[in-house]
């Protein structure tokens, strides 16, 4: 029997009205700024915790690339084992293993358990922005895939400049457990909002498992995921150790950290606006114009970040820049596999968290090796030239 693919149901339902549509997103938005704010705040609080678990900076790295294991590993497999379900459904699901993991990171005792519990609420990620693009492009119709990518990562971006800084306070005058919990609150206000605004329609019904596994049998698919998990990897390079450049490089007191933090979500949200806007007239530009922006930011941040005139505005360019490529990656994705939307965008996630893990591993390790706090710039600048070198090699083979 033949199958129809999300794709070509997810058509806006004529009935639906503006108001219906907004809340809709509002709600998508809220749990991925509930994820958000929970990946990046462990980043603003990495001083906190590896002091309290009497471990080193570099070490304490380990929770946060367990996080991005969770959702390179979750991202496949939690959307393959939900193929069937309606996505109305799945997103639920997720929001409630994703509250069990903020709490079980708020008891840990140790890294091990820390890291354990950072791999459980990396698992839904993945699969969240994926079933969440779905729903987006349901709402906003087709022909606007960039546009529904990026609504749904603005609660992300928008955690990097509200969320995130409000955590890392938190957790600089309460404690790191209590940012955490405050995390799981707020991610049960968004399971309330899915609840309530995500329409439920059988056009928002899951597919077989086949026909998503297919993609994956596709060269291409790979190769832009390879680019990146690659080319977005600096902007992890240095947002996980945005709080000890501020103290230990630009001198500043710890009360600046969530300032550089809110600068960096805000160049993520500016970016991110600007890409899905790109993504869907341009199939490369976005690519292009992000990655080699952020090649030449983040030279200018290695080369004077020690001053607070070079390393604010750098805050906000990287995180603009990298933000500007992220939707063009999840069309060129969509496109390749248009019958796998929920994959395409779960893996699109997976190989963001690939560079998560890539970039916070390449700036621990240059830092390890005695080269200075601002090294970790220059690693990412060598992560992200890798990405766009591979790109462009992409574009040239399928030119001929």
């Amino acid at each position: 029997m033949a199958t129809v693919s999300e794709a070509q149901v997810f058509v806006p339902a004529p009935t639906a009205g503006a108001r219906s549509q907004k809340l809709t997103l509002l709600a998508l938005a809220l749990g991925s700024f509930s994820i958000g704010t929970s990946e990046f705040a462990s980043m603003g609080i990495i001083q906190l915790f590896s002091d309290s678990l009497g471990i080193s900076v570099p070490e304490a790295t380990n929770a946060i690339t367990a996080y991005a294991f969770g959702v390179v590993i979750g991202a496949p497999l939690v959307t393959l084992a939900a193929a069937r379900l309606n996505r109305r459904t799945l997103l639920l699901l997720l929001m409630g293993l994703f509250v069990v993991g903020n709490v079980l990171s708020a008891v840990a005792s140790n890294l091990g358990f820390l890291m354990l519990a950072r791999f459980v609420s990396g698992l839904p990620q993945g699969a969240y922005f994926g079933a969440g693009a779905v729903v987006a492009s349901y709402i906003v119709g087709p022909g606007q895939a960039g546009k529904a990518f990026a609504i749904v990562m603005t609660g992300l971006t928008v955690a990097t400049i509200v969320g995130s800084p409000l955590a890392t306070f938190l957790g600089q005058t309460i404690g790191w457990r209590e940012t955490y919990l405050a995390v799981a609150a707020f991610s049960m206000l968004a399971f309330g909002a899915i609840w309530q605004w995500v329409p439920r329609t059988k056009a928002l019904d899951g597919v077989p498992v086949i026909q998503e596994i297919s993609a994956l049998r596709r060269g291409e698919v790979w190769g832009v995921m390879l680019v990146a998990a690659l080319g977005v990897a600096s902007i992890f390079a240095v947002y996980t150790f945005i709080a000890p450049m501020v103290t230990d490089v630009v001198k500043l007191a710890p009360e600046m950290v969530p300032v550089a933090l809110a600068l960096f979500g805000l160049g993520m949200t500016a970016g991110n606006i600007y890409g899905g806007k790109l993504a869907d007239l341009y199939p490369a530009r976005g690519i292009v114009i992000g990655f080699g922006s952020a090649l030449v930011i983040l030279a200018a941040l290695a080369a004077g970040g020690g001053h607070s005139w070079v390393f604010f505005p750098a805050m906000f360019g990287v995180g603009a820049a990298m933000m500007a490529a992220i939707p063009t990656i999840q069309v060129r994705l969509t496109k390749l596999a248009p019958e796998a939307p929920s994959l395409m965008g779960a893996m699109n996630l997976a190989s963001l968290n690939v560079a998560n893990a890539v970039g916070a591993w390449a700036g621990s390790v240059t830092i390890a090796a005695g080269y200075g706090l601002l090294s970790a710039a220059w690693a990412g600048f060598a992560v992200t030239s890798a990405g766009l070198v591979i790109f462009g090699l992409t574009l040239l083979l399928r030119s001929r």
